[in-house]
């Protein structure tokens, strides 16, 4: 099982990433991705931080831990920059934050990180027939979420993928160790989704071919 949005202290978590690494061990996770929230004002401290705790962690530790960051509430024109400087530095997986309804987020937040090239659509909300389009084209994964507030639009966002053939992860956006579930509980959140057992099995081999690319 793999958790690709999660978050430390590094920005607004309260865990330090070896102590993420250890509960979601815990929990029956083989592989994270610590993706922080980042803009201008911090994006080089964190990616500096992430990159020096996941190239020490070692090879052959239980759980696998991925360089991550997540761009947040940025002006649209500030996508595209932000991915070419974190892709540079040696960042595994991007993550954009998306149109959720939970927050004031930008409109046209969805379509400007969807061309910057990120890896995951977060909470992506009411997205459109036309962002999912553009998912697909540039092969992105639309987010359904455990996180509370941001899984409201779970089910639009599930049915949408599968109206549409777009890929799907799993995610529980953790910022505490009270987000972070068990695998079972996080493919319940697919079920609740309107997800089957076996789409849940092919979004995973989605995921797996994902993750030999890193």
């Amino acid at each position: 099982m793999y958790n690709l949005h999660c978050h430390s202290l590094l920005s607004d978590g309260v865990l330090l990433p070896s102590e993420i690494a250890a509960r979601y061990y815990a929990a029956g996770y083989k592989l994270i991705a610590i993706t922080d929230h980042v803009d201008y004002s911090n994006i080089e401290t964190v990616v500096k931080s992430i990159l020096n705790f996941t190239s020490n962690w070692p090879k052959n530790a239980p759980i696998k831990v991925l360089p991550g960051i997540e761009l947040t509430h940025l002006m649209p024109e500030q996508f595209k920059p932000l991915v070419r400087y974190a892709r540079g530095k040696g960042i595994k997986v991007i993550v954009g934050h998306g149109e959720t309804p939970a927050e004031p987020v930008i409109a046209s937040t969805n379509r400007a990180a969807l061309e910057s090239g990120i890896d995951i659509l977060a909470h992506p909300g009411l997205i459109t027939d036309e962002d999912v389009a553009l998912a697909i084209e540039k092969k992105v994964f639309l987010e359904v979420t455990s996180r509370r507030g941001h899984n409201a639009t779970n089910t639009h966002v599930a049915a949408q993928a599968k109206k549409n053939g777009a890929r799907i992860v799993l995610s529980t956006d953790s910022h505490s160790p009270e987000d972070i579930i068990s695998p079972a509980q996080l493919r319940k959140t697919g079920i609740d989704a309107g997800l089957s057992e076996s789409e849940i099995d092919k979004l995973y081999i989605g995921v797996e071919e994902f993750l030999r690319q890193k």
